[in-house]
């Protein structure tokens, strides 16, 4: 009995504390990105604009929030708050490419295929941010993403050294399940962010 008292004071303890861990992470990421969020037409001007991948659909075409990414960002490229689009994505599989779709997509909104950079290794939001800066070279940029993602992408991107702000590209209705779920995810992958 008195092992039983021990093991649950010592689980209470440690999800406790987790609990913590997990909530002062994403406060102090949200709180970090609100001064650093605007809506596009208020968004400061940078040379290039980072996509982060999102997922495709079954025949290899931009899954919704892909293509609102794509599209927010293609609207920044057209009102001049950028010159150069970063698709970044999965490319991991011969039959998946993030990139090259989005590419594709931005193209048919009319974005001059020359003004596209594409990172075929963003797999997550911490790739994506370290190859931005190491790879291709980038110090400024704006962050194409939903709300629910832009405290890690931000917090993620200023750490490893580029200036960066960030754009919301919620620009329909998710579905109510799948959009909880994201939201559910950040909780863990954001404290995944600070230990990266």
């Amino acid at each position: 009995m008195k092992t039983l008292k021990t093991l649950f004071t010592i689980s209470a303890v440690v999800g406790s504390g987790a609990i913590f861990l997990l909530g002062i992470t994403n406060l102090t990421a949200w709180l970090y990105a609100k001064p650093r969020t605007f809506m596009l037409q208020d968004s400061p001007t940078a040379p290039i604009a980072i996509v982060f991948g999102a997922g495709l659909s079954r025949d290899g075409s931009p899954s919704p929030v892909l293509r609102d990414r794509v599209a927010t960002a293609a609207q920044l490229y057209f009102e001049g708050k950028v010159s150069k689009l970063l698709m970044s994505g999965d490319n991991r599989f011969i039959n998946y490419n993030e990139p090259g779709a989005m590419r594709d997509y931005a193209v048919q909104l009319g974005v001059p295929d020359a003004d596209i950079v594409l990172d075929y290794a963003g797999r997550r939001t911490y790739d994506t941010c370290y190859r931005a800066r190491y790879i291709f070279g980038v110090q400024q940029a704006v962050l194409v993403t939903q709300a629910f993602h832009l405290p890690r992408a931000l917090i993620t991107c200023n750490l490893l050294g580029i200036e960066a702000w960030g754009v919301p590209a919620d620009q329909r209705a998710y579905h109510p399940l799948a959009y909880r779920y994201w939201r559910l995810r950040e909780i863990p992958a954001t404290l995944m962010a600070f230990i990266d």
